[in-house]
């Protein structure tokens, strides 16, 4: 005895790898499939189409396989309407609720498709049937009584499909970690993407961490602010201490740039930095006050860019705009990337560019730059799979980046 539906795949599903990947879920889980009607389209604009049967030996396993697919893509043969539960408690989903992804989702709603707003991975999908919405909503996020979507009934997932028009030199990129690729040709890319965002007033978002001070790119970190390239800034206490302990004693870490040696008395510099921003009470009136007078944090008061500081256990001090209350961090952060952002940037910070991108739609062109292959390889693994992995310096990276830019 065997149990079967039918699902149906619409668009690019053979650039998109829709159509494989569905076979691949089928088949590796131990299920069946046919595939009843298919028609491909023959030319660049022309969309595909499959129809196919799903079969497992148990209805558990067809229920899982039919989730793998419609996460993939797939619209079951026979549309229902979304079902919706109460959330029992805030901070609490409905038993089985639907767990998204970062793809463009739909659900069916008074016999109509509704987008779910602000695609993220991993929360659950919050519907207001009488305005005819739906959004995404974190775990910690959601309200009492909160109409959530329970099961996949009623949920289209958009696969993300390969540009027409987009550069090789990305499609190529968006392949397996190496270093060995052409990473001028990315940079120039990369440059160019910079500058048309800037020129419609959109918005990038830079992820960094301390090692863009330790390795003396800071200056070149701040230009790119200055300029209005870079209008948002996500990074840690350690990222903004370490800026602007250079900028009051030349050091960073205790360690001279201008010499690349240990100064006297250095390991209590970063301390001493963040004592004195204390003192003044932020760091906007510290660099009012003309205690900051260069750097990442300086351009991006004097520029007037976003920067969210999120907190560790490690942190010392910490630093007046640090969000010490990671949850709060997150909700910071979600709100900046809801207002928008067309290109990210995460250079040399492994925990804060994971943290970002589990809240990007996996249509935000996401670049990441690491001289180890497993920070860009954990991105990616985490569910970033839209990310553009560069293994590289990200001193050169930024050197290139910006006489590219002419800045």
């Amino acid at each position: 005895m065997s149990f079967t539906e039918t699902v149906e795949l619409h668009g690019h599903i053979i650039d998109s790898y829709a159509l494989p990947r569905v076979m691949d879920e089928v088949m590796d889980r131990g299920g069946d499939f046919v595939i009843d009607e298919i028609r491909v389209g023959r030319r660049k604009d022309e969309p595909s189409y499959a129809r196919i049967r799903i079969s497992a030996p148990t209805r558990e396993l067809l229920d899982l396989l039919l989730d793998r697919a419609e996460r993939i893509g797939a619209v079951p043969e026979e549309v229902e309407s979304s079902e919706l539960v109460p959330a029992p408690a805030d901070g609490v989903f409905p038993e089985d609720f639907y767990s998204t992804t970062n793809l463009e989702t739909a659900v069916r709603l008074n016999q109509h498709w509704v987008r779910v707003e602000w695609p993220e991975m991993d929360c659950g999908i919050a519907v207001d049937p009488a305005a005819g919405r739906a959004w995404t909503v974190a775990l910690s996020d959601v309200k009492q009584g909160e109409q959530i979507v329970v099961g996949h009934r009623g949920v289209r997932v958009t696969p993300l499909e390969r540009p027409r028009a987009q550069p090789q030199v990305f499609a190529f990129m968006g392949s397996s970690v190496s270093s060995e690729k052409p990473k001028a040709l990315l940079i120039s890319e990369v440059a160019q993407r910079l500058r048309d965002v800037r020129a419609r007033q959109g918005r990038v978002i830079l992820v960094g961490g301390p090692v863009l001070v330790h390795t003396g790119t800071r200056d070149l970190v701040a230009s790119l602010i200055r300029d209005g390239y870079v209008n948002v800034v996500f990074g840690g206490n350690g990222l903004a201490t370490h800026d602007i302990e250079v900028a009051m004693f030349g050091t960073s870490l205790g360690v001279s740039l201008s010499e690349g040696i240990p100064q006297e008395g250095g390991h209590e510099h970063h301390l001493r930095a963040i004592n004195r921003v204390r003192r003044a009470g932020s760091i906007r009136a510290a660099v009012e006050q003309g205690l900051i007078h260069d750097g990442i944090m300086h351009a991006c008061v004097c520029a007037g860019a976003t920067y969210i500081l999120a907190g560790s256990i490690r942190d010392d001090g910490p630093l007046p705009e640090v969000v010490t209350d990671t949850l709060q961090a997150q909700r910071l952060m979600r709100e900046e990337v809801r207002k928008g952002a067309d290109l990210v940037l995460v250079l040399s910070s492994m925990l804060h560019g994971i943290a970002t991108g589990n809240l990007l739609s996996a249509a935000v062109t996401t670049v990441c730059v690491d001289i180890n292959p497993a920070v860009v390889t954990k991105l990616s693994d985490r569910g970033s799979f839209q990310a553009i992995g560069l293994v590289m310096d990200v001193e050169g990276f930024l050197r290139e980046l910006c006489s590219d830019l002419g800045v």
